[in-house]
C-alpha cells in the first residue's frame, strides 16, 4: 500500500512538472500580447489653470516610434503640438502648444503584436487661454508720407507771389452804360439838327413868298 502511493506522488509531480515545461515553451497568448493604455499627464478628466510643457501617455508595453500616432486638438480644432514625439519605452511624451481656454483632446493609435490596432483618447480642459499674439503692424517707410495723410502742399514763395500779375480792376456800370448810350446820342442830336434845319428852310419859304 505504502509503496503504491508513493508511485502515485511521484506520477503527479511529474506530470505537474511536464505541465509547467509545457506552459514555459508555448507562444504566449493573444491577451497577453495585447498592449493598452495605462495612465498620462495631465490625467483624463482634468481641469488645469496653467498649460503643461508636454503631454505623457503611458501604455503596458514598449511602443514602436515609426507606428505610434499621436494627435492633440484644441478647442478650435487646431492642432496644440510644438514638436516632435519622444518615446522612452512605454512611454510617449509630446511637447504642448498651449490655445485659448476649453478642452483639449489628446488621440492615439497604435499597433499591437496580435495585429488589433489600440486606439483612444484623453481629455483635458485649460481654463486659462495662452495670450494672443500682437499682430504686426506694417512698416512706413522714412522720409516719405504714410498712405493715409495727404503730402502737404508747398506754400508759395515770395518771389511766385510778386510775379503774379495784379487782377485788373472792375470797369464801373456807370461807364459801361455812357460808352453804350454814345451812339444815340450822335443820333438824336443828328435828328434835332435835321429839324431846326428844316424849320429855318421853311420859314426862308415863307418869307420870300411875301
Amino acid at each position: 500500500m505504502g509503496g503504491r502511493a508513493a508511485r502515485v506522488v511521484r506520477t503527479s509531480v511529474t506530470l505537474l512538472g511536464a505541465v509547467l515545461g509545457l506552459s514555459l515553451l508555448l507562444p504566449v497568448s493573444p491577451a497577453a500580447a495585447h498592449n493598452s493604455f495605462t495612465g498620462s499627464d495631465p490625467r483624463d478628466g482634468a481641469r488645469l489653470a496653467e498649460a503643461p510643457e508636454r503631454v505623457e501617455l503611458r501604455f503596458l508595453a514598449k511602443l514602436p516610434a515609426d507606428k505610434t500616432k499621436i494627435t492633440i486638438t484644441g478647442p478650435d480644432d487646431a492642432s496644440a503640438v510644438a514638436g516632435e514625439p519622444t518615446f522612452s519605452g512605454s512611454r510617449v511624451r509630446v511637447p504642448f502648444k498651449p490655445g485659448p481656454a476649453g478642452r483639449y483632446v489628446v488621440a492615439y493609435e497604435l499597433p499591437s503584436a496580435d495585429g488589433h490596432p489600440i486606439k483612444g483618447e484623453v481629455e483635458f480642459t485649460l481654463t486659462t487661454g495662452a495670450p494672443a499674439e500682437p499682430s504686426p503692424s506694417p512698416a512706413t517707410p522714412t522720409g516719405s508720407p504714410s498712405a493715409t495723410e495727404p503730402a502737404a502742399a508747398p506754400s508759395p514763395t515770395a518771389s511766385a507771389v510778386e510775379s503774379e500779375p495784379a487782377p485788373a480792376e472792375p470797369v464801373p456800370a456807370a461807364d459801361n452804360q455812357s460808352d453804350a448810350g454814345s451812339p444815340w446820342l450822335w443820333v438824336i442830336g443828328g435828328l434835332v439838327l435835321l429839324a431846326a434845319l428844316g424849320t429855318g428852310l421853311l420859314f426862308r419859304r415863307r418869307a420870300t413868298r411875301r
